[in-house]
Formats: C-alpha cells, sequence, structure tokens
C-alpha cells in the first residue's frame, strides 16, 4: 500500500533493503521505538517478523503503512480508531482516473441522445 504523504518531505528515504531493525524504522518514520510496539497491538495490519529474543524486523510495506499511520495520527488528526478505520477503507480512485464535471456532462447528453433514439424506435 503506497500513499502520498503530505509529511513524507521530512521524512529520509527508505534504503532498499529487505528487513529494517526497530530502530531503523523508528529514525525513517521519526517515531520512537516504544510507539512503534503500541502500534502493533492497535494496528492489526502491522506485523513484523519476529526473531531470536523477540527482535522485530519490519519490511518496507510495514515502513510505508508506518508512515501512513503517523501521517493520520500526527499530520491529519485522527484518532488511533479513526485512523484505523482509514486504513480499512480501500483506497479511492485518484484523480486523475476521475470524471471531470464537463466529462460527466458530456455523458449525459449522449445518453440523452442514445434514450431518444431508443424511444423513437
Amino acid at each position: 500500500m503506497t500513499m502520498l504523504d503530505p509529511g513524507a518531505e521530512d521524512l529520509p528515504p527508505i534504503p532498499s533493503k529487505r528487513y529494517f531493525t526497530i530502530g531503523e524504522v523508528g529514525t525513517l518514520c521519526c517515531v520512537k521505538p516504544h510507539v512503534l510496539r503500541y502500534w502493533e497491538q492497535e494496528f492489526p495490519q502491522l506485523q513484523p517478523v519476529k526473531r531470536r529474543g523477540n527482535r522485530r524486523y519490519y519490511q518496507r510495506h510495514e515502513v510505508e503503512l508506518i508512515r501512513t499511520i503517523r501521517r493520520l495520527l500526527y499530520i491529519e488528526g485522527y484518532t488511533i480508531s479513526g485512523a484505523s478505520i482509514q486504513l480499512a477503507v480501500p483506497e479511492r480512485p485518484s484523480t486523475d482516473s476521475a470524471l471531470s464535471a464537463s466529462d460527466v456532462n458530456d455523458l449525459v447528453v449522449e445518453l440523452e441522445k442514445i434514450s431518444t433514439l431508443l424511444i423513437a424506435n
């Protein structure tokens, strides 16, 4: 899941690695490790791999998810439950694929023409 993060300009780029430690993720997302551990309890989508000694290893998609959670909570002002609901909602189509008002009007005109033809026959 990749979303454009309006607050991402101030976050460092995510290196191309397979796994990240909790300290690395904290630095990449500007979030303290104890907050990341708390978010794991609150957001079921966030499940890092745990290895020896219960050490957490996050994958890139989880780092992106953490950045999204951070944006929802810290920038957009959602509560934990509100952010959880937002993450559960499927992404809306981008504005590039959405129809403009003039496109909709053109479609209505075309449909009215088709309707008139069908009624005439």
